[in-house]
């Protein structure tokens, strides 16, 4: 473990760099009515750009989790946002949708990196007391990302246009780069004792609860990624809110579901220090998510407007609720000499939601004329999480990979 001021260090530094990797995955989102006036785009087609992001995210997250281990996750994620920022400023240079496609999967392949160089940050330098709390700061950064990205993108959006901000926050997003280059780290690669340390991925996968944790990932980002592409156009289109209004009501869900996941984080870890299971907590907690994402999916369609907003803030601040385990379950299951693989794999088996949701919305919609089947499926995706933190992911407490490994060869 790193001493306390530098855990504290790393952790905000990888926090911000978190909250700006949201705010440039977001701003196509932010500026999808705008631009599919523009380009004359379908939903259709708008889906495909926003699920373009994660075909480059899904295949290279592994890849990214191994070279963590590897090469150090401090060195991976700073080159991670330099390619994530510079797909974000040839966003808003390019005029084609073939260029715009590329680059969302470059933007894809560059933010790639984040979580599991995360995960194997966290892992190493903060202690499982803390995983909560260091979470719930983590949550927090990147579920602000939207709430921030959202309202000042709509505002700076509706008066120069969406080009200039693409621009401007990928060449903002680069600044990062001078602090991180100053803090010293203390897990700088010692190669052979990860290499020797690490279990191989042959039985990481043969994990129970990876397969769990990853059905569950997947529902919770289903949730999430539905909600994140495709909210500023509901509002605007389904519901007749004016491009202000709608940064105003979309920021404000996004910051309630961020500091929700801040005081969760702390109180998760309030409660295992007071003798609680971090079984018995965080299954809990996933729990109470997906139980209320299929009641307020279901609400945001029914109800009129103001009872629909109602219901977004509540989702909202229900799966904030969620958002500190998403990350504290794996770290604590696989420990620090695996947790970047892990995340690595859970991640990318949970990022397969942004591969489907924003697309199939995008076609529902076009299919149907409206938002009702969208909503009904992210209420049934939200079952999958239930069956997958419930009753696939056994307990959570951290495996004993020597042990896991005599069991595999037996």
């Amino acid at each position: 473990m790193s001493d306390p001021g530098t855990a504290k260090r790393l952790v905000l530094l990888v926090t911000a760099a978190l909250f700006i990797n949201y705010i440039d995955r977001g701003n196509l989102a932010t500026a999808g009515p705008l631009l599919a006036d523009e380009l004359q785009l379908s939903a259709t087609q708008l889906g495909f750009l926003l699920s373009a992001f994660y075909y480059g995210y899904v295949l290279c997250m592994a890849p990214a989790g191994w070279l963590a281990e590897r090469y150090g996750a401090h060195k991976v994620l700073a080159a991670g946002l330099i390619i994530w920022s510079l797909s974000t400023i040839g966003t808003g240079l390019v005029h084609g949708f073939t260029a715009l496609l590329v680059l969302r999967v470059l933007l894809g392949v560059g933010e790639s990196v984040a979580f599991p160089c995360a995960s194997k940050i966290f892992a190493s330098v903060v202690p499982v007391e803390r995983l909560g709390m260091a979470n719930g700061v983590l949550g927090f950064g990147y579920l602000i990302g939207p709430a921030v990205g959202t309202l000042l993108g709509g505002y700076l959006m509706s008066q120069f246009g969406w080009r200039p901000v693409f621009i401007l926050f990928g060449a903002l997003s680069l600044l990062w780069l001078w602090p991180w280059s100053k803090v010293k780290l203390a897990l700088a690669p010692k190669r052979g004792a990860v290499n020797r340390d690490a279990p191989p991925y042959r039985l990481i996968l043969r994990q129970r609860a990876l397969w769990g944790a990853s059905l569950g990932h997947f529902a919770a980002n289903y949730s999430f990624y539905f909600v994140l592409s495709w909210l500023p156009f509901y509002l605007v289109k389904e519901r007749g809110f004016s491009m202000g209004t709608m940064a105003v009501i979309a920021s404000s869900a996004f910051l309630l579901n961020a500091l929700s996941a801040l005081f969760m984080g702390w109180a998760t870890d309030r409660w295992i220090k007071g003798g609680r299971s971090a079984n018995g907590v965080y299954k809990g907690l996933m729990a109470i998510a997906h139980v209320a994402g299929i009641v307020c999916m279901a609400g945001m369609v029914l109800l009129p407007v103001a009872g629909s907003i109602v219901a977004l803030i509540i989702i909202q601040i229900v799966a904030g609720f969620a958002s500190p385990g998403v990350f504290a379950i794996p770290q604590i299951i696989a420990g620090p000499t695996a947790s970047g693989s892990w995340v690595g794999v859970q991640n990318a088996a949970g990022n397969l939601a942004g591969l489907i949701a924003p697309a199939l919305t995008g076609i529902l919609i076009d299919l149907t004329g409206h938002f009702g089947m969208a909503f009904a499926l992210v209420a049934a995706v939200n079952v999958l999480g239930l069956i997958g933190w419930l009753f696939i992911l056994p307990k959570v407490e951290p495996i004993d990979w020597s042990r896991a490994a005599a069991r595999s060869h037996a």
